[in-house]
């Protein structure tokens, strides 16, 4: 699953959004491009789960793509 986001500007960002996910799913695969400000995971959590883990991490989703 891919979401833009806004927001990330920094590494800091890039271990928050990481850390975030994979604390619900610790195998999860967090890709994060600060240029296009999107995010692609390969995880078993849900869209909605995903994205409350973002958001709730400080990165409000712009797009679900």
């Amino acid at each position: 699953m891919r979401f833009t986001v806004s927001g990330m500007t920094c590494g800091g960002c890039i271990k928050a959004v990481t850390r975030a996910i994979q604390s619900a799913d610790p195998n999860a695969q967090v890709k994060v491009d600060l240029p296009t400000q999107s995010i692609e995971l390969q995880t078993v959590l849900s869209t909605s789960e995903a994205q409350n883990l973002i958001e709730d991490a400080g990165f409000p989703i712009v797009k679900t793509l």
